[in-house]
């Protein structure tokens, strides 16, 4: 809560009277401005956006338009050097007008027909007054020599939060539809049970506690929420840092976070967006497997109805070639040749694991995985590991591909070629830059893939050491 709080830097004051009957009007005057224009942004996810310019007349500025704003926490920016202090926009706050200074914007703040902005610099300016005597506390704890002392002081620190948290309760009770009593629930620290256990079953239990009740505070589906500071670094450390991150549990995550913004439209749109390219750009290897779901469960489904037909069509088409290369999915035969011409077939090749590079010689980073590979083969050959090495060339150019393995010495390796792509394995694999990689085992299940030449090594080593722990407990 403090360091959304933290941020929080003024109030506001009443000026003049407020006609406007439709859209928005927000009259401002700042002591000490001396610039001609004042700027008017929210927050939007991760970013912050200009919505409006006003320009000085009078002394004073006005931000106005006939549409009204969405509801949310918005910025007063400054020119120059764009320091700013934040006001709140809801339905019913959409004309009103306030008068500060530009050096001390939250101690000046006066406000006119603005309640629920009146609230929250109450609010702030209650916390501000208890900011000393916490500091006190802090500094004499750092101080503190006996545990008596210590104690003592915790004891008054704990008075003090105690304090704090009882304004905060009066004040969600007494208002609780308001912006400010959001801001405030959302803000508050989760009320964490005591558990028993040893030290790693009561921090496991505080972990799946965590997960379960991390949303308590904040509505998900109160549209407000999206443009405010805070929402988007809770949802993402939700997802990506709460979650163990495995594609599925990823998946789960987004799709609970979702759902409960339904209701939200353009929460539900934002977060939908957000995660799907999320997913797409993801260096993990496997969280394709998220993209695809949440393509399947929304896009798919006719869930993202905002999307254009082209787009759409993109994004769905793109899912059906990645869902046969997930993690877990035997790995699609094709059939390719060697340099005599004689054809092979993929799921033919016998061996405990195979290793299926896709290459080309004039590809830099297939240049400089080429000494990993070959150092990679000399140490894993005699552990049940094949190098099945496809040169991506077609038909004139494909000597090339022999001129190269000749030169770097790697001809033990099983080399094929498909000269007239008639396996359309570039579109089956989803080739679309090399080199590329992929780890099957016996039966061609697709157990790693799209992992760099440097990275294979270690990769494998965690292969071998997790089947030789299945089969030594099948039972488990």
């Amino acid at each position: 809560m403090r360091s959304l709080l933290l941020v929080f830097s003024l109030a506001l004051v009443a000026v003049c009277s407020l006609n406007a009957q439709g859209g928005y009007a927000i009259k401002a005057e700042i002591d000490g401005y001396e610039e001609e224009e004042l700027y008017l942004g929210y927050y939007y996810g991760n970013k912050q956006y200009l919505v409006d310019t006003a320009q000085i007349k009078g002394g004073k500025f006005l931000f106005e338009d006939d549409e009204p704003l969405e509801p949310g926490v918005y910025l007063v920016v400054m020119a120059p050097d764009n320091n700013f202090f934040q006001i709140l926009i809801t339905e019913d706050e959409q004309q009103f007008a306030f008068r500060t200074s530009k050096d001390a914007p939250s101690e000046d703040m006066k406000l006119e027909q603005a309640p629920d902005n009146q609230l929250f610099y109450s609010y702030m300016n209650f916390l501000d007054e208890q900011k000393p005597a916490a500091e006190e506390i802090g500094k004499a704890m750092e101080a503190a020599s006996s545990d008596k002392e210590k104690e003592r002081l915790e004891a008054k620190r704990a008075k003090l939060d105690e304090k704090v948290k009882n304004y905060q309760e009066t004040l969600i009770a007494k208002h609780p539809n308001t912006l400010t009593a959001a801001i405030i629930k959302a803000n508050l620290p989760l009320e964490m049970p005591e558990f028993e256990g040893t030290e790693e079953e009561v921090q496991r239990k505080r972990w799946r506690y965590s997960q379960k009740h991390y949303f308590d505070n904040i509505d998900l589906a109160d549209p407000r929420m999206l443009r405010t500071p805070f929402l988007f670094q809770r949802v993402d450390h939700y997802v990506n840092k709460l979650q163990v991150q495995h594609p599925d549990t990823v998946a789960r995550a987004v799709e609970y976070v979702l759902e409960q913004m339904r209701p939200a439209e353009e929460s539900f749109k934002y977060y939908l967006i957000h995660f799907l390219n999320e997913a797409a750009k993801s260096k993990m290897v496997g969280m394709d497997a998220a993209y695809v779901y949440l393509v399947d469960k929304y896009y798919a489904t006719g869930q993202a109805s905002w999307t254009d037909e082209e787009q759409l069509e993109k994004i769905i088409d793109n899912a059906k070639t990645l869902k046969p290369l997930l993690i877990g999915k035997i790995a699609p035969d094709i059939q390719l040749q060697t340099k005599e011409g004689e054809p092979r077939s993929l799921h033919e090749i016998e061996s405990e694991y195979t290793i299926l590079y896709f290459w080309r010689y004039d590809c830099g980073h297939c240049k400089k995985s080429t000494p990993h590979m070959k150092e990679f083969y000399e140490k894993y050959k005699d552990k049940g590991v094949k190098l099945v090495s496809v040169c991506t060339k077609f038909t004139d150019e494909i000597e090339g591909c022999w001129d190269y393995i000749d030169e770097n010495e790697i001809g033990d390796w099983m080399h094929l070629v498909d000269p007239y792509h008639r396996s359309r394995y570039m579109k089956v694999y989803n080739i679309k830059s090399t080199p590329q990689l992929y780890v099957l085992d016996r039966n061609k299940e697709i157990l790693s893939k799209r992992i760099g030449a440097e990275q294979l090594e270690e990769v494998m080593d965690r292969i071998i050491e997790m089947r030789e722990q299945e089969d030594a407990n099948p039972n488990k």
